[in-house]
């Protein structure tokens, strides 16, 4: 959740490269019928050296539909895009979205150096040849983590994109004079939430004694546009007052059921391990200091989300900064009310907004 939330938007950028091309095998599929998700088909790809869950719901089925490939965030699964998998396949597109490492039925290796953006993006470059046979290009969308790594893969690879909606956390271009951990330190103190998640083991520690139920819930209902601080032994007190414990209108407890039955199994380290190299990636990406992106872009994020008031963002939208890194921008839509987890709370303005913007390219 919130990557790069309220971080001032020149200061890091992480891009990750493609990997290896491995072999890539479909294991067995099975169809199964969770929120009403009939048609949902599961599978699990070898790519890049890992297996990675896939869930898949078709368009038409004539062999030919655009796919959409969806990249979630944290703390998220692929059963983010619930709601845009099936809005979007009844509208003809192959609907794709992957748990990526670490996260749910894929698998989460066990070096914290294993989670760098030079992995997230070889897994995609992977999965994406794996679905078209490696010669066609695929609309994608991202949010949170996803938005990032969707913005570092349109940097290594633009041909295996052709057009982008990302959503919540904008492009930035990477800083060579801002190491990213001792920034945040610097502006935000020991108890942002990024700075406590870079001690391995300890803020899973402390997951555990509040439970995952409670974490999740916590995480996902989060509509405060303000720094996220996470003080050593009292975690989420602030919400401590009942009112988080009603669920919004968006999300049902059925939902919150599967990430917890996902998140009991697999733990938060892998997902976490991806704040742990955030200053392994800067320096990873130096080559790619001043690089632009160059896929057609329509951006969204909702007014109460965090990364929207964090320091930065506004005038890096307003002032042209953002259109100048990505000169292909089509369009910034700026969702009023909504806060970080914009594809759950306005589902149907998310999905008009996506198949509008794609319709453009077929």
């Amino acid at each position: 959740m919130f990557l790069w939330t309220y971080l001032n938007h020149f200061f890091y950028r992480f891009l990750h490269f493609l990997g290896k091309q491995p072999d890539q095998t479909n294991q067995p599929t099975t169809t199964v019928n969770m929120s009403g998700l009939d048609g949902v088909e599961h599978k699990t790809l070898k790519v890049n050296g890992i297996n990675m869950h896939v869930a898949e719901l078709p368009g038409s089925g004539s062999g030919g539909d655009p796919i959409i490939l969806f990249i979630h965030g944290f703390p998220e699964l692929w059963y983010t895009w619930r709601h845009q998998m099936t809005a979007l396949s009844s509208l003809g597109y192959r609907t794709i979205a992957p748990d990526l490492r670490g996260y749910g039925d894929t698998d989460a290796p066990e070096k914290v150096e294993d989670y760098t953006y030079f992995n997230m993006v070889g897994d995609l470059v992977a999965l994406i040849d794996a679905v078209t046979g490696g010669d066609e290009p695929v609309f994608v969308v991202g949010h949170d983590w996803g938005s990032m790594i969707a913005w570092q893969l349109c940097m290594y690879r633009p041909e295996k994109v052709k057009a982008l909606v990302n959503m919540s956390v904008l492009f930035s271009p990477r800083n060579p004079d801002r190491v990213p951990i001792p920034t945040l330190r610097r502006f935000f103190g020991d108890d942002y939430y990024i700075c406590r998640f870079q001690k391995p083991g300890e803020i899973e520690a402390e997951f555990k004694k509040l439970g995952t139920e409670k974490v999740l819930k916590e995480f996902l209902t989060y509509k405060t546009p303000g720094p996220l601080y996470l003080p050593k032994g009292k975690l989420f007190k602030s919400s401590e007052n009942g009112a988080s414990s009603a669920l919004p209108p968006w999300l049902t407890q059925e939902d919150i059921d599967y990430y917890v039955t996902k998140y009991d199994n697999k733990g938060f380290t892998g997902p976490i391990n991806y704040y742990r190299n955030l200053d392994r990636n800067w320096e990873l990406t130096a080559p790619w200091t001043g690089a632009k992106i160059r896929v057609p872009v329509k951006f969204i994020i909702g007014d109460q989300d965090l990364t929207y008031n964090a320091p930065g963002a506004k005038e890096y939208i307003n002032g042209g900064g953002f259109k100048k890194d990505v000169p292909l921008l089509d369009e910034t839509v700026v969702l009023k009310g909504v806060g970080h987890f914009l594809h759950e709370e306005s589902p149907e303005e998310i999905n008009q907004h996506i198949h509008s913007f794609f319709q453009k390219f077929l």
